[in-house]
């Protein structure tokens, strides 16, 4: 019994620092977008918080250590979708180019210099 409290705790415990790490990677992205003009489809990020959270909450409200096919599915999912998510939001934010590849996009250093 002492075993499934201290796992119930650990499972929503952990999530708190999970989700606050995201909503900082959704921030990036929604700064990333107001600046470049690019689209990052930052609210996106919100879809593996609250999958994350499910997870949480379900793995926390069973009273067995160990998870359920449907609990490994959506954390699954939601880690997919996160990496995607992440993924380009690096080939954004690192591209020379726009994602078009017809004009290239101008860097930090190029709207924020001295040069018309």
């Amino acid at each position: 019994m002492e075993t499934t409290i201290l796992s119930q705790f650990l499972s929503l415990y952990v999530w708190f620092p999970l989700a606050a790490f995201l909503m900082l990677m959704l921030l990036i992205a929604r700064f990333y977008q107001k600046f470049s003009g690019e689209q990052t489809h930052y609210w996106l990020y919100i879809l593996p918080i609250v999958a994350f959270g499910f997870v949480a909450v379900r793995g926390a409200s069973a009273n067995r250590v160990e998870s359920d096919i449907v609990t490994s599915l959506v954390a699954a999912v939601a880690g997919l979708v996160l990496l995607f998510l992440a993924v380009r939001l690096y080939q954004r934010m690192m591209s020379p180019q726009s994602p078009d590849g017809l004009e290239e996009t101008p860097t930090i250093q190029d709207r924020f210099s001295d040069r018309p």
